[in-house]
């Protein structure tokens, strides 16, 4: 695994999210209830809308275009539920964010 800097954790907030640019990967953070943080493929797999443009509350990310839900903890859809966002490997090192975009390819869903 090769860990890439990401941000630092005043990047992103609880409930909310951040995009980043890394290795070639847009990437969505989302920091959420409780702190934690989960790094998901920025981009919905749907029809590639940046997953950023939609909203975040902390459980759910919910893309702007049609409204295509999912759980921040874990990635999977939820509406609907046979899709998945790609999660990045992420690690915190005091106050600085890693990820490793080494095998991870976005995922994409039935249109």
């Amino acid at each position: 695994m090769a860990f890439t800097k990401l941000c630092t954790l005043d990047d992103v907030w609880e409930g909310e999210m951040e995009s980043f640019q890394v290795d070639g990967h847009e990437v969505v953070v989302a920091c959420l209830e409780g702190g934690d943080l989960k790094a998901y493929q920025g981009i919905c797999p749907h029809q590639d809308i940046p997953l950023i443009e939609g909203k975040f509350d902390g459980k759910t990310l919910i893309c702007r275009a049609h409204q295509w839900v999912f759980d921040a903890c874990t990635g999977k859809g939820i509406n609907p539920g046979d899709c998945q966002l790609a999660s990045y490997p992420i690690r915190i090192e005091g106050d600085q964010v890693f990820i490793d975009t080494d095998d991870v390819k976005p995922l994409f869903a039935h249109t």
